[in-house]
């Protein structure tokens, strides 16, 4: 995961994009990418393509990831522990 970390910033700072990178453009950009990964499937009866939504699907990760960086959060922590509360709100049957 910390390589992964390492990566995104470094493709994104070689580029001169940080300081685009505020908490709220991030949270903007992951629900512009959402939608762009919802559109796959909007028609129940049309098949999604696969290779877009697994672009889209990047895209969204890219920036959570990026987001949980800049905030000075682990993912995989937060990830714990929001499963941990998930168990406990809803409890396996």
């Amino acid at each position: 995961m910390e390589k992964l970390l390492k990566d995104i910033l470094k493709f994104r700072d070689e580029r001169g994009w940080k300081h685009h990178d505020t908490p709220d453009a991030l949270a903007k950009s992951i629900i512009i990418e959402a939608a762009e990964l919802l559109e796959n499937f909007q028609w129940p009866d049309v098949k999604p393509d696969l290779e877009n939504v697994k672009e889209e699907l990047a895209d969204v990760l890219i920036y959570a990831l990026a987001m949980s960086r800049d905030l000075g959060l682990d993912p995989e922590k937060i990830i714990y522990e929001k499963l941990k509360k998930n168990n406990v709100k809803y409890p396996a049957p």
